[in-house]
């Protein structure tokens, strides 16, 4: 696995982890979106081929979840590949707002 160096971009509605790894050009995302007041969806996680099996989309998740368990929030797992690694890490349960295997949904906000 390759040293993966991880930041959070954030501009107070969308935002996103970015996985960069020496010598490599690319990086590799996983976006995410406010959903309310301690609750945010993870919604895509992305790496490209130069990336591919070099543990930057796990270590994406990794990151999220100690973010999440860090900042106080809850995590709508929108994400393929998020709900995937949820399978593996049931403990994960404490940040999420589905059980593993359970089909996410986003909450309705009413309208003001």
């Amino acid at each position: 696995m390759a040293d993966v160096t991880i930041t959070r971009e954030d501009d107070g509605r969308h935002g996103r982890y970015v996985a960069r790894i020496a010598g490599i050009d690319d990086e590799a995302e996983l976006t995410f979106t406010h959903r309310g007041p301690g609750l945010v969806s993870a919604d895509h996680t992305g790496a490209p081929e130069s990336m591919r099996g070099t543990g930057a989309a796990a270590a994406l998740v990794d990151f999220l979840i100690a973010d999440a368990r860090h900042g106080g929030f809850r995590i709508i797992p929108l994400c393929p590949y998020v709900r995937a690694r949820y399978e593996k890490h049931p403990d994960w349960q404490d940040v999420m707002t589905v059980g593993p295997g359970e089909k996410p949904s986003i909450p309705v906000r009413p309208r003001a």
